[in-house]
């Protein structure tokens, strides 16, 4: 039997075979005895029938009827209200009133066998179960289901579906049991249609809800979701129009109303807000009153950057009160309380401000706690803590001690040490609460690159090992171009000392290519096969010194098949500058760098700079021997609201000493160092182009053919300035991360190399161009001949075995200071098939020769 049960008076429909019975109201019985008496009567006896699972002395207990008392109506009509009040009894009634004799009649309410939810996909039945408070083996009762209904319609209203409904049926079963349904009607999420501001004069209503959190529902916040109702996001977007309209000088703005009306479909909701502006104020006189004899107030009130008679801001009053109040800190004063007073003029509409810092007493860390940390050491984070017990308190050494730690990458993001007072009011307790996260990675990832087509990648890594600290690595790599090994060990405070040590092995395998067209063909390939050991050491504060030694074997060399002729390099194959550049040799190098690092994050950076200077000489033996020196700064700005501007700044220069620096030891550029490039396609190049010899004179056959080479430069300089986009919470759920960017630099410089033209003095004569022939050797290298009959021989008795060489003219290039700049837009987005970059960059500024690309991408997955 399915009973629907309603949630005004209870509505029970019996549904049998043969049909549907008329539903029956059944509202609480009044007891009817046959006979009322007219006056108070005595109870006789007290008899209860119809329990099943309650003693009737239970039963007895929720009433004042006993044997031996008097009763009147009134006495059996609160009888009957206190039984119902205790939510056991469907159905209670009195009989025997007329002879004393009573009897009390019940039936019990159900047991819940089950409770059922149907129709919640956009709820997951855990969720709403953890809300509703009937559950199996409870006694059912009404006033219990219009509470779980309300319930359920709020979880819904949380998630902007004013139009959810709930209508709650149950199924009777037998002994007295019965399973409870909620069917449920989703309906659609209510948006914000429209938002209307009234009494705005100075701002624009778009301008006004672009302050705003909650979003119009629109094409373009699709991706949003702040286009959904929202209360507390409504009481917040009141608190933003006011800091706005308080930055913006008027100080006497308020919102008077607020109303959000769900349309009549229920669909969507409409928002109005009622404004007053009120007059715009100019800051005053601003001073600064301190009690602290170390302040200077005079110095203290120029240095917060308000300027009287601009524009009153009340963001600029808040700056000003954490300025005074790291001032104190600076100072050693933890606890300052700094007040401002406000001397508003309505005549002349002008807000003075004099802020007063009370008297304090320097504070001295009594005590540092560190929290959270399970995993990590505790020594780990205590040493990047720039203070200790008993020191003075410095809010700069705290904030610093933030940055560092934060730096470390263990921990997740927006760690704080908080500050409480000690147990003496000039004692502070520094308390780190940490809270860890994985700092172990384990990867195997497969990806595709627009030049190296698909890319393997398997490796492991610990940033924090052991606890203590200690990074240790491994990494393979394959691609088209390139394959890798590498191990890798750092610890960063050695037997305890501020002194980091580290080293890594590794072999390199890299091809090189040159183009043909729209086709890459591999030209040299440089193995490389060594070790590094690096240590560093703080200086102060920010500046930090590090050394390091390398030694590595190379080995370059070209297809012999390709391009040589007779066991040798063959020029007219290869070009002379690749020529030249293979072979094997040592490399011992010895360096250095001088840092200044004043990030507050390594790892994700909004603020702060770093600049790194560096020089590495190569010469303690080996085979190789020349200079290297660069130098590398980067600065980032906060803007607020999600942007981050960084500017990045980077040159070189190698010199060769007593020896011309090799191909293999040059710095390139292309992408992703400029982007809008190609790999190695900005700075010096060889281009050769093929000559058509069946002309008179010869002629050069379409560019398509021809071949670039990328040589590199003793010299370059690089810049970047780029700017962090933030979206809606909808991209960000997306992973979403745009930015927008302008790249500059050029690489120059080095040897010119010897260029071949096998035409020229035919084309100057006047005559058909032959090109180049090569005689054919055997194994020995000894060269062949032609006999009589046409088989090749090494006696030099007949025709010399040759073939002929395409003829061809070598052209250099690039070889400019002058600035490629290009300017573009790119966006990360963790994909569901793994992190993919996209980059959209057009080169503005070239020079001849420059390989240009507009569109980059790389995408890959971790499993």
């Amino acid at each position: 039997m399915i009973l629907v049960l309603g949630v005004g008076p209870i509505v029970f429909a019996s549904a049998v075979a043969s049909g549907t019975a008329p539903p029956q109201t059944v509202a609480a019985p009044i007891a009817a005895p046959a006979t009322t008496p007219a006056a108070s009567h005595t109870i006789r006896s007290i008899r209860v029938d119809g329990v099943q699972r309650v003693e009737p002395e239970t039963v007895l207990s929720y009433t004042k009827l006993r044997t031996g008392q008097s009763f009147t109506n009134e006495t059996l009509d609160q009888a009957i209200k206190d039984l119902y009040a205790s939510d056991l009894f469907a159905d209670v009634s009195i009989a025997g009133a007329e002879t004393g004799d009573i009897v009390l009649r019940i039936r019990e309410n159900p047991v819940i066998n089950r409770i059922i939810f149907e129709g919640n996909k956009r709820l997951k039945e855990d969720k709403i179960r953890k809300e509703v408070k009937l559950a199996p083996r409870q006694i059912f009762t009404r006033a219990a289901v219009r509470q779980d209904i309300a319930r359920i319609i709020e979880l819904y209203r949380r998630q902007g579906r004013f139009a959810a409904s709930v209508d709650p049926k149950m199924v009777n079963l037998d002994q007295n049991r019965v399973d409870v349904i909620f069917e449920v009607s989703e309906g659609p999420k209510s948006k914000v249609r429209q938002i209307n501001i009234l009494g705005n004069d100075h701002f624009s209503d778009g301008k006004l809800r672009e302050q705003m959190a909650t979003k119009e529902a629109r094409l373009k916040t699709m991706l949003s979701s702040n286009t959904s109702y929202d209360q507390d996001r409504m009481a917040y977007d009141q608190q933003k129009l006011r800091q706005f309209y308080l930055t913006e000088g008027y100080a006497d703005f308020k919102v008077t109303s607020a109303v959000a009306e769900l349309t009549p479909d229920k669909r969507d909701f409409i928002i109005t807000y009622v404004v007053e502006e009120g007059k715009r104020y100019k800051f005053g006189d601003v001073t600064v009153d301190s009690d602290i004899r170390d302040f200077d107030n005079t110095k203290l009130a120029a240095s917060l950057g308000i300027t009287k008679g601009s524009w009153y801001n009340a963001k600029q009053v808040e700056t000003a009160v954490d300025s005074l109040s790291e001032a104190a800190g600076a100072f050693g004063y933890a606890f300052v309380d700094v007040s401002p007073d406000f001397q508003r003029d309505k005549d002349t509409l002008t807000m003075g401000i004099n802020f007063h810092v009370a008297e304090a007493k320097r504070s001295y860390v009594e005590r540092i706690d560190v929290n959270g940390n399970t995993q990590t050491n505790n020594k780990v984070v205590r040493r990047e803590i720039r203070l200790a017990e008993g020191d003075a308190f410095s809010s700069f050494q705290v904030k610093r001690s933030q940055d560092r730690i934060n730096s470390l990458g263990y921990f997740q993001d927006k760690f704080e040490i908080k500050q409480t007072q000690g147990s003496a009011p000039d004692r502070v307790v520094l308390t780190a609460d940490v809270q860890e996260k994985s700092t172990g990675e384990l990867s195997l990832s497969a990806g595709y690159s627009s030049l190296e087509k698909f890319i393997i990648q398997a490796s492991i890594k610990q940033r924090n090992f052991r606890g203590m600290g200690q990074e240790l690595r491994a990494s393979v790599s394959y691609s088209t171009y390139s394959k890798s090994v590498e191990l890798g060990f750092t610890e960063p405070y050695l037997f305890d000392s501020n002194v980091a040590l580290g080293g890594d092995i590794f072999r390199r395998d890299y091809r090189s290519y040159n183009t043909v067209g729209d086709t890459n063909t591999t030209t040299y390939k440089q193995v490389s096969t060594g070790f590094q050991i690096r240590a560093a050491v703080p200086l102060s504060e920010y500046w930090s010194g590090a050394a390091r030694y390398g030694l590595s074997y190379d080995q370059v060399s070209l297809d012999q098949a390709t391009y040589y002729t007779n066991g040798s390099c063959d020029v007219a194959l290869a070009g002379s500058y690749l020529c030249d550049a293979i072979g094997n040799r040592w490399t011992s190098s010895v360096g250095y760098s001088l840092i200044r690092d004043s990030l507050n994050s390594r790892l994700n950076p909004t603020r702060g700079s770093r600049l790194s200077i560096s020089q590495d000489f190569a010469g303690l033996g080996g085979d190789t021997h020349y200079l290297r020196s660069t130098i590398i700064a980067s600065k980032f700005w906060g803007l607020g609201s999600g942007f981050v501007l960084n500017a990045q700044a980077e040159g070189g220069h190698i010199q060769g000493i007593g020896q011309d620096v090799r191909l293999t030891d040059r710095f390139f550029l292309g992408d992703p160092q400029i982007r809008g490039f190609d790999i190695r396609g900005v700075g010096p190049r060889v281009t050769r182009a093929y000559y058509d010899t069946s002309t008179v004179p010869a002629t050069l056959t379409a560019t398509s053919n021809n071949t670039t080479e990328a040589l590199g430069g003793n010299t370059y300089y690089r810049g970047r300035l780029e700017l962090q986009v933030p979206l809606g919470a909808g991209a960000r759920e997306l992973g979403l991360r745009p930015s927008i960017y302008a790249d500059i630099g050029a690489v120059f410089g080095g040897k010119t190399p010897t260029l071949a033209d096998s035409c020229a003095a035919a084309i100057i004569a006047g005559v058909a161009c032959t090109g180049a022939t090569r005689q054919y050797t055997d194994s020995n290298g000894a060269p062949l001949y032609l006999d009589s009959s046409g088989a090749s021989t090494t006696t030099n008795t007949g025709t010399p075995y040759t073939y002929a060489l395409s003829a061809y003219r070598e052209t250099y290039s690039g070889n400019s200071p002058k600035p490629r700049v290009s300017i573009g837009v790119g966006v990360n987005w963790n994909s569901p098939f793994g992190p993919l970059r996209i980059d959209l960059a057009k080169a503005l500024i070239k020079q001849k020769g420059d390989d240009t690309k507009l569109v980059t991408f790389n995408v890959g997955g971790q499993f």
